[in-house]
């Protein structure tokens, strides 16, 4: 040993020392059973220490976990607070992650806008060793008014694709009670759809959704027949003649007479007369 290294490990009358500590001589049959002492010494707990960081090498970052986890980042407002928690713990069970700091760091991969703010508020308030985190935000983020739910129940089919529809429509309903029995969410998913669809759907054979999808997958050609009918009628409307643009003489117009300029202007003057 270099006289510096010397001086590391013994003091001035030879009494062997680590980071200014003192330390006991111990035969090989006293380390054989350690005892509380040793165990709360902060010399070992500083090896222990190393020997859990250099397996925590050999681990997936958290980043790189987060990345497998199927779930979809929570703003505020985009679903229910309630069920988004409960796919986050399983995503962490499933993933071994299981310590709350661990935990607290990879919910804040999955949070955005202002949700962001209401994390780094959080961490100033309890820090990472706060085990109150997922009941704060649940209190925070819970839906404690109808809005949403009556959104879910009363969303109906408008334009488009059927099956678009009923997934949305499944999801939103899902979001409001997760609980719900497959009868009853069918039967709202109809609900919101054209009668001249629903009337060609056997209801005794609609056992899922998945048989709601398969059949409305078959009708798609319906919605998208009348979407080109409407589109004709409209083309056969534009091109009619304005009977009242004729009778002012003016220039030749096609367009609804609903919508003319000089309707207001014709119906005074036929007031007119009549007063006359």
């Amino acid at each position: 040993m270099t006289e510096d290294t010397l001086k590391s490990y013994y003091d001035e009358v030879g009494n062997m020392i680590f980071q200014d500590q003192f330390l006991e001589e111990i035969t090989q049959e006293e380390s054989v059973i350690p005892n509380r002492k040793n165990l709360d010494d902060p010399i070992v707990k500083t090896l222990e220490k190393f020997i859990e960081i250099q397996q925590n090498k050999e681990k997936q970052s958290m980043k790189k976990i987060a990345a497998r986890f199927v779930i979809e980042k929570f703003d505020g407002k985009n679903m229910n607070a309630y069920n988004w928690m409960e796919t986050f713990e399983k995503e962490c069970a499933r993933f071994d992650t299981v310590e709350e700091e661990e935990k607290i760091e990879i919910f804040r991969l999955f949070l955005e806008k202002s949700c962001l703010d209401w994390y780094s508020s959080i961490m100033i308030k309890h820090g990472l060793q706060s085990s109150e985190w997922k009941l704060i935000f649940l209190q925070t983020y819970a839906n404690k008014s109808w809005t949403t739910s009556k959104y879910a129940v009363f969303f109906k089919y408008q334009t488009g694709s059927l099956l678009e529809y009923t997934i949305k429509k499944e999801k939103l309903l899902l979001e409001v009670r997760k609980a719900i029995d497959q009868g009853t969410l069918i039967d709202i998913i109809a609900a919101g759809l054209p009668d001249f669809i629903t009337d060609r759907i056997n209801k005794e054979e609609i056992v899922q959704t998945k048989d709601l999808f398969n059949e409305l997958g078959k009708l798609e050609h319906l919605v998208a027949k009348k979407k080109f009918s409407k589109k004709k009628d409209d083309a056969k409307q534009i091109k009619e003649k304005c009977s009242i643009c004729e009778y002012l003489q003016k220039r030749m117009r096609y367009h609804s007479e609903d919508f003319c300029w000089f309707k207001t202007k014709v119906n005074n003057g036929k007031k007119k007369i009549v007063n006359k």
